[in-house]
């Protein structure tokens, strides 16, 4: 009961702030602001409603961020699958880079959630944004060996960690409560755009080669990193008594833990996430199983990406019309089935069906990580929550991979997608029967 009475006295503080800076809103604002609201509409009210309750100076240069980054993340992810397939390394070194990605913020990610809390989410933006430019310089002048690919990995991971932190909570600070849902689904689908692109740019590379052009890739990688420095740079800090307030106010991580219902959606959040991230680890190297070429394993990814941007934008109507928990079961249970779907021996037109399938489903089931999160933790202990949120995907990035590698050289990349199946429905349906998120 405390934690909810500290939750919506934070997010009517923080709405008061966003209205007051929102009267500001000059005219370009003003037309993004009509631009998005014919894809998100408001859960709790009508368009203008909303409007007032998003700050669009914040909430445009977020996006273009969060756009951004994703591509280079697609791009630098996939990209070091063939660059190991090209090094000729094992398929347990997938596992091994793959849980490098992951390992170092285990051990700083409470602490950058603390850091977050005391009100330095622009700050943290502004240093992960650094770190992942410096990260596409390793990958394109230093990733000719197995210890330079795992080590630019690790800071590419660190990079990953503040970005993704530090853009949910300007996703909290840049609405109120009114426009929320609609702030995550508008800050997915940008994420969903830039992973589209990304795959999109290695299709189109690689050609009908079963390998594409690494260093070309990695070039392209860093071009666009750099692009993330200029809207990073345009995300203003909070204000000084914002960020007072909150670094006044410390939770105990345990206490955190034992709310009711966190636990449940924090680790079907690990799955959600790390299942993508698996997908896009082990696709190529299916793709090198079955003889599909590069271009036709850019255009999977691409399809997922698609239909995951799609599913994002009519997330606030959905979660309306069927409620948090039943979706959360029926969005993971569908990605299950399409990950069984990859496992089996189709034709690549079934596989596309697959890919739609897993897409719409994880583009819900995915957002649904996040606002689940933020509808069960209080405004104090936000950052704490979200860190807490990434952590535990980095876990499941260590965890999984590893273990992946050891099933795939055992049974192929088919008995992992199968594992992934089964955990996906299993953690969506602990969700639905354990309270994790309101009904509405």
């Amino acid at each position: 009961m405390t934690a909810r009475i500290a939750r919506t006295w934070g997010t009517s503080r923080c709405a008061r702030v966003v209205d007051r800076d929102s009267q500001h809103t000059n005219g370009v604002a003003g037309t993004v602001s009509r631009f998005w609201d014919k894809f998100q509409p408001a859960a709790g009210g009508a368009a203008g409603e909303r409007t007032k309750d998003v700050d669009y100076r914040l909430l445009v240069p977020l996006l273009s961020n969060a756009a951004i980054i994703q591509a280079v993340y697609a791009i630098e992810r996939v990209t070091t699958s063939y660059r190991a397939i090209e090094l000729n390394l094992p398929v347990i070194w997938l596992g091994v880079i793959a849980a490098a990605f992951a390992i170092l913020p285990i051990f700083i990610g409470v602490w950058v959630g603390r850091y977050l809390d005391r009100g330095n989410d622009a700050q943290a933006a502004w240093l992960g944004c650094g770190l992942l430019v410096t990260s596409c310089a390793g990958f394109r002048f230093s990733a000719g060996s197995v210890t330079s690919l795992l080590l630019v990995t690790v800071l590419l991971g660190i990079s990953n960690l503040f970005m993704m932190a530090s853009q949910q909570m300007l996703c909290i600070r840049c609405a109120g409560l009114r426009g929320r849902d609609s702030v995550f689904g508008n800050y997915l689908v940008a994420s969903a755009i830039g992973q589209g692109l990304g795959p999109y740019l290695i299709a189109w590379l690689g050609g009908t080669g079963m390998l594409p052009p690494t260093d070309r890739l990695f070039a392209i990688g860093l071009a666009i990193s750099l692009a993330s420095l200029v809207t990073a740079g345009a995300i203003r800090p909070a204000p000084k008594h914002l960020m007072q307030a909150r670094s006044k106010d410390v939770e105990p991580v345990r206490a955190l833990l034992r709310q009711r219902g966190l636990m449940a959606v924090l680790v079907a959040s690990v799955i959600t996430i790390t299942a993508q991230d698996l997908l896009t680890i082990y696709l190529p190297l299916l793709g090198a199983e079955k003889n599909i070429n590069a271009r036709d394993i850019g255009s999977l990814l691409t399809v997922r990406s698609v239909a995951s941007l799609v599913s994002r934008m009519g997330y606030v109507w959905v979660i309306r019309l069927v409620g948090r928990r039943p979706l959360t079961l029926a969005s993971m249970v569908g990605a299950g089935i399409g990950f069984i779907c990859l496992a089996l021996p189709l034709p690549l037109s079934a596989m596309i069906a697959a890919m739609l399938l897993m897409g719409i489903s994880l583009g819900i089931a995915t957002t649904l990580s996040l606002t689940n999160v933020v509808d069960l933790a209080s405004a104090a202990a936000m950052g704490t929550v979200m860190s807490l949120r990434i952590t535990g995907n980095r876990i499941g990035q260590v965890a999984l991979p590893f273990a992946a590698s050891l099933i795939a050289a055992v049974t192929g990349v088919g008995g992992i997608f199968v594992i992934i199946a089964i955990t996906l429905a299993v953690s969506g349906a602990s969700v639905h029967f354990s309270g994790g998120g309101d009904e509405r």
